[in-house]
């Protein structure tokens, strides 16, 4: 690997920086939740049904899954600022064609432009941070980050309820653009011009390989959820998905300037930081997709009560992520992910007690350490990976960091959304209700819930172990390092 100077640290531009690459994840977390309040309106006013209106969700995240990882190493290999005001640049065009699309094929369409707009400021946002913030502050800024995307989280629904009901559907699209011109600007004002790193090239043949891979894995895990993961055409996307992977594998072991480093991945800090970033989204994913269903359709909440208490633990991880990043920078980040992971099993167990008749207070005291433990977890994991690689390789590793997230989301959705809907079909006596699973008796309903409560709280706990592990290696390291012989 090529040996890199560490990037000049502008400290009167930092701050401006983080502001921008915020202002990009807040813009794109938005998008990705404010779509989902539309689907009844747009299936309505498209005259089309939820199994075509999916693709306007499923075609913008295919795309990013697909395209994560080559845009973050695109940007190391040229440079990530044009890349980066490009994306805001492509996403605001998207937005606005968007909002003008005469049909759902066409919003579909406009969305994969959207999405493309959305992968380059996804994939370099963090790797833009972290030149841009010296390693002693590299957590603090990963944690507003963090903050950032739980703003997003609480606004989108409701940005979309009160745009969709004062205008329309394509309102929710037409909002972006401002935002994205300013973001835009700001990207072109503030984000610093980065020279490419010598002897780096774009490992095409890579690229591509990977990009079969995530899209045939994605595509096989979302649509098997309703063609069943044994039919024939989802086995062919597993299939496919794992030749390509092995594929990728052979070329980058093989090629000067690989798109992915796989040795990176001898290094503890790198590995147990992606594996336990896709284990806590695959629990996060399933339980924030199934609770808004509990809270409606068990509780009997209405829709701005079920908001409030959803939005519990979203308030708790923006506290908490700018404390937790912060105070990574000093003790480290192992010991506080342990943390984060700890309590994210122990409230998991906790959700346990919730049945057909708790209470708003039983809930919202399950979610404020909920979110409390996305928040110590999550900031300091972030600085794990974007630290533990050099810097010809940062780019990919905040691709590496958005994967992470969208792989949990689709995984946790796609199996764990399985899980649950087998066990209230059982709970229910072996007969699918009419309607759906959603449509169950509650007592089914909480059976199932509670199925993927233990589920969670067990792999919170693998996750906990995995993490020992790791700072046990760290520590080895660390005492190597600092040995007289050394």
């Amino acid at each position: 690997m090529t040996a890199t100077s560490p990037p000049i640290v502008d400290d009167r531009r930092k701050w401006f920086v983080l502001g921008t690459v915020s202002v990009g994840i807040l813009l794109a977390t938005i998008d990705g939740s404010i779509v989902n309040v539309a689907f009844p309106t747009l299936v309505a006013e498209l005259d089309t049904t939820f199994n075509v209106i999916q693709w306007v969700s499923l075609g913008y995240l295919l795309t990013i899954a697909t395209l994560t990882l080559g845009i973050g190493r695109l940007g190391d290999v040229i440079g990530k600022k044009t890349i980066y005001t490009v994306g805001f640049s492509v996403f605001t065009i998207g937005s606005a064609v968007c909002g003008l699309a005469p049909d759902v094929s066409w919003l579909i369409g406009f969305r994969v432009v959207q999405a493309l707009g959305a992968v380059m400021i996804l994939a370099l946002g963090s790797a833009i941070l972290i030149e841009a913030f010296p390693k002693s502050e590299r957590g603090k800024a990963l944690g507003w980050v963090m903050a950032a995307v739980s703003i997003g989280i609480i606004i989108g629904p409701v940005l979309g309820a009160i745009l969709i009901s004062s205008f329309s559907w394509r309102a929710i699209f037409l909002v972006n653009i401002p935002v994205g011109i300013v973001g835009t600007w700001m990207a072109v004002r503030f984000v610093p011009k980065t020279s490419p790193i010598p002897g780096q090239t774009f490992d095409f043949v890579g690229a591509l390989l990977m990009s079969v891979s995530l899209f045939s894995l994605s595509l096989a895990l979302t649509v098997g959820q309703d063609a069943g993961f044994a039919s024939p055409g989802i086995l062919l996307a597993f299939g496919v998905a794992a030749v390509a992977a092995v594929a990728f594998v052979v070329v980058e072991l093989r090629v000067d300037s690989p798109m992915l480093e796989l040795r990176l991945f001898q290094t503890p800090m790198l590995t147990v930081g992606v594996v336990t970033g896709v284990l806590v989204f695959v629990c996060l994913s399933a339980v924030f997709i199934l609770l808004p269903f509990y809270l409606a359709g068990v509780l009997g909440f209405d829709v701005l009560a079920m908001g409030l208490l959803l939005a519990v633990a979203p308030v708790m991880m923006g506290i908490v992520s700018p404390l937790s990043g912060a105070l990574s920078d000093r003790i480290g980040v192992r010991r506080l992910t342990l943390v984060g992971l700890t309590i994210l099993a122990l409230t998991y167990f906790g959700f346990l007690t919730l049945g057909t008749e708790s209470s708003a207070i039983h809930f919202a005291l399950l979610a404020v350490p909920y979110g409390i433990g996305i928040g110590v977890f999550q900031s300091p994991n972030n600085s794990a990976i974007m630290g533990s690689v050099p810097a010809e390789y940062v780019g990919v590793a905040g691709g590496l960091l958005h994967l992470t997230r969208l792989l949990g989301q689709i995984v946790g959705i796609a199996v764990l959304g399985s899980i649950w809907a087998t066990r209230v079909v059982a709970a229910s006596g072996g007969t699918l209700p009419d309607g759906g699973a959603t449509n169950a008796d509650p007592m089914a309903q909480v059976a199932g819930l509670h199925l993927i409560f233990l589920i969670a709280g067990v792999i919170m706990v693998l996750a906990a172990i995995i993490g020992a592990w790791g700072l046990s290696k760290e520590r080895e390291a660390l005492t190597l390092d600092q040995s007289p012989s050394r």
